[in-house]
């Protein structure tokens, strides 16, 4: 959180130090001729091929051929298989052949099943890049720093005033990035991202839009979520725009969509930082998209945004296509 005048206040921002893969044997000449001859009751096409038993007449005088018909058994089957076919008496090898078959083309046509990532994402908000706002006030900082993927997002408010014009934004996000950075001695700026009261997301922390960001916004939980802090003071009584709630929505959708997770459910995260409200090497059980205070001591996100967390839930939960 930042308080009035710029100075950022994120209570348990970047944790400390600690915290921030045969021979084959032929079968009787008697056998191999049987298997040469055509199948029992197969017709035979104009050019003199054996056809399927079972092909079926269409109008026209066409024939609709089975599907393991059009496929010849030579393509669709191993050679170990076929050769073990051959030791067998005609008949045998017959039904061997044509079970053989089925699973084999049964199996080529089932697809990968999809994963809870694949059919549960939101396509990625418009975000502008920190070169807009910071331009060329950035602080020489060490590398940014990566997890995995990110399984949950805390919600923040900058506790700045509310009445500004959203055209001043970046200025206001400067005297944030500021306090941060020189008044707190952070290498960064903590949020991942910044939303204002019309809507508009920004990058917040260096790294990469796309990328899953160690931020410096909730001490003991950075590590594999991301921060995404509303521009102003959300306290009691305070009106929540929709404009930004419908953002937030929007980013924490598109975020936890890369690892599947459910924005309405809970995720399992282990504490770095005995600061938070769990031990350090605790594993805790937190919201998917959970407000500052439910992994640190403090009154971030305010009361009334923290009022409105259900209804971002739901609808970053319709943004990735989630019935219900």
């Amino acid at each position: 959180m930042v308080p009035p005048g710029g100075t950022a206040h994120v209570a348990g921002g970047a944790d400390a130090p600690d915290s921030g893969t045969m021979r084959v044997f032929r079968g009787p000449r008697g056998a191999r001729r049987r298997r040469a001859a055509p199948l029992p009751g197969a017709a035979r096409g104009r050019d003199g091929a054996a056809r399927a038993s079972g092909a079926a007449r269409v109008p026209g005088g066409a024939t609709r051929v089975p599907a393991a018909a059009r496929v010849p058994a030579a393509a669709r089957v191993p050679g170990p298989v076929r050769a073990v076919l051959g030791c067998l008496p005609g008949l045998a090898a017959v039904l061997a052949l044509a079970l053989c078959a089925s699973g084999v083309e049964r199996a080529a046509t089932a697809g990968p099943r999809q994963s809870a990532a694949d059919r549960y994402t939101a396509p990625r908000p418009t975000v502008v890049p920190r070169s807009v706002w910071l331009g060329g006030e950035a602080r020489a900082q060490p590398p940014p720093r990566y997890d995995d993927e990110v399984l949950a997002v805390f919600v923040h408010h900058t506790d700045t005033p509310n009445g500004y014009d959203c055209d001043d934004v970046p200025a206001i996000l400067r005297g944030v990035y500021s306090g941060q950075t020189g008044g707190r001695d952070w290498d960064d700026i903590g949020y991942n991202f910044v939303v204002d009261r019309c809507g508009t997301i920004y990058e917040g922390r260096a790294g990469g839009i796309d990328r899953a960001v160690t931020g410096a916004h909730t001490q003991g939980f950075n590590h594999r979520t991301t921060g995404i802090a509303a521009l102003g003071t959300f306290t009691a009584g305070v009106p929540v725009p929709d404009a930004l709630t419908d953002a937030i929505a929007a980013l924490a959708a598109w975020k936890l969509g890369g690892a599947g997770t459910d924005p309405r459910g809970k995720v399992r995260l282990v504490s770095s930082n005995g600061l938070s409200r769990y031990a350090a090497g605790a594993t805790a059980t937190l919201p998917a998209v959970a407000g500052h205070d439910e992994g640190y001591q403090t009154s971030c996100p305010g009361e009334a945004l923290s009022a409105r967390l259900p209804d971002i839930r739901n609808t970053a939960a319709r943004l990735q296509g989630r019935p219900g």
